[in-house]
């Protein structure tokens, strides 16, 4: 297991992202390559999961996007995720968020408080 650890631990540095956990809602800069130009394109959702260790870690953003439900899996060791914005933190008592794929409208909703921004700087 020692050997796993020090193999992974110089692949990748964690980018700057706030603590959040499941039933946030977060707002993702992520950088599209186009051609020959990159740019950075914003996904706002609600983080339904999050999963593994390590260079492992993962977690899964949900939003709604003209009617269909769309999401995305982003590593946090990825070099295409610029950075990551906590918007608000969510009340929840689930670690999947998976019945979320059923609701629509206002039955989709989470308690949630809104979060300054001083305050969401905290690094993993």
């Amino acid at each position: 297991m020692d050997i796993v650890k020090k193999v992974t631990a110089g692949r990748h540095s964690f980018n700057e992202v706030p603590e959040f956990g499941t039933g946030d809602t977060v707002e993702v800069h992520v950088k599209v390559k186009e051609g020959e130009k990159e740019r950075i394109q914003k996904f706002k959702g609600t983080v339904i999961k999050t999963q593994g260790t390590g260079t492992a870690h993962s977690f899964t953003v949900r939003k709604m996007a003209s009617g269909v439900g769309v999401e995305r899996t982003f590593p946090f060791a990825s070099p295409n995720v610029a950075q990551v914005d906590l918007l608000a933190r969510g009340k929840i008592r689930q670690s999947r968020l998976y019945y979320l794929r059923e609701l629509r409208g206002k039955k989709a909703r989470i308690t949630s408080e809104l979060v300054t921004p001083a305050s969401s700087k905290k690094s993993k």
